[in-house]
């Protein structure tokens, strides 16, 4: 009786993989791998989480200092220095992971260097953000916290990392902008803001006493808004208008708070002008009778 060769071969491969499949050996390998691994992750995850609150409180120690930064650049680095530890210590993790699976991270590391090189022509755009980033960071242009305008985009700063930028409108929207294209930036928060409120005196009014009653107004504000850098100044008439004269006020805030002082200072000028007696305008509307004019006509004739 012949026997096929082939065939007996075929049956012992089999069972030399079913026998290493059942094999108590390689499961608890493998089991210790996928352990290996979990334990990385969770350790990483710890590091970082403790890293980030070892960074908070040495910048909250720094805010008791007397030798510190400004608020928003110290916001700034916090978050930026987050960032970097959790890129650097993931970064640590996941080679080795890559080692617990078995590859040498050494010739994937020396691999990387040839293929970088490759698509570096394509990375370029990346490369850009970062180095943009840096520039940013580095020259304080903006920081967290600031309201700025960028391009159309224009918010409060959420973050700052080396590849994007992060701005909130006001409508709560977050607009996230690669820095390689921030071209032109405006900072409304590194200075004081200026506040512009105009009212209408009526032509009838009393305008002397109108500006008297407005400037006694405007030297009790410093005492009652914090918010007021100095005492409003009455510059006076800034128009002649159809039905009314322009008076312009002006009063100088803290970074980003002249719109709401502007809003309060409006409210606080009719309620004194109201109590005075003195008449803020309204458009007025002069209606005249076609029979009314063809009388007169009759009349002059």
């Amino acid at each position: 009786m012949d026997i096929d060769k082939n065939h007996i071969t075929g049956n012992k491969v089999v069972d030399a993989l079913l026998s290493n499949l059942l094999s108590e050996e390689l499961w608890i390998g493998l089991g210790m791998v996928i352990l290996k691994i979990m334990l990385i992750i969770v350790i990483a995850g710890l590091i970082v989480k403790f890293a980030k609150k070892i960074i908070s409180n040495i910048f909250l120690l720094r805010a008791k200092s007397p030798l510190r930064v400004s608020e928003r650049r110290e916001a700034t680095m916090l978050k930026l220095l987050k960032n970097v530890i959790s890129y650097f210590i993931y970064f640590i993790a996941l080679t080795m992971v890559l080692e617990t699976l078995g590859y040498n991270v050494k010739a994937l590391i020396a691999g990387a260097g040839v293929v970088g090189l490759a698509v570096g022509f394509g990375a370029q755009s990346l490369v850009k953000d970062v180095i943009t980033g840096f520039f940013i960071i580095f020259e304080d242009q903006f920081s967290v916290g600031d309201y700025v305008r960028i391009g159309t985009t224009e918010g409060n700063v959420e973050e700052i990392g080396l590849r994007t930028t992060k701005i909130k409108v006001f409508t709560g929207e977050i607009h996230i902008i690669p820095n390689g294209s921030i071209m032109e930036v405006t900072n409304f928060s590194i200075h004081n803001s200026l506040a512009v409120v105009d009212i209408g005196i009526a032509y009838e009014g009393d305008l002397a006493k109108a500006e008297r009653v407005i400037t006694e107004l405007l030297e009790t504000m410093p005492g009652r808004y914090e918010n007021l850098v100095g005492t409003p100044v009455l510059l006076g008439i800034q128009n002649l208008a159809q039905s009314e004269i322009i008076l312009r006020i002006t009063a100088e805030t803290v970074p980003m708070q002249h719109f709401a002082f502007a809003r309060e200072l409006r409210r606080e000028l009719k309620n004194v002008l109201d109590k005075n007696g003195i008449e803020i305008p309204f458009p007025r509307m002069v209606l005249y009778s076609r029979n009314d004019t063809h009388q007169e006509q009759a009349a002059n004739s």
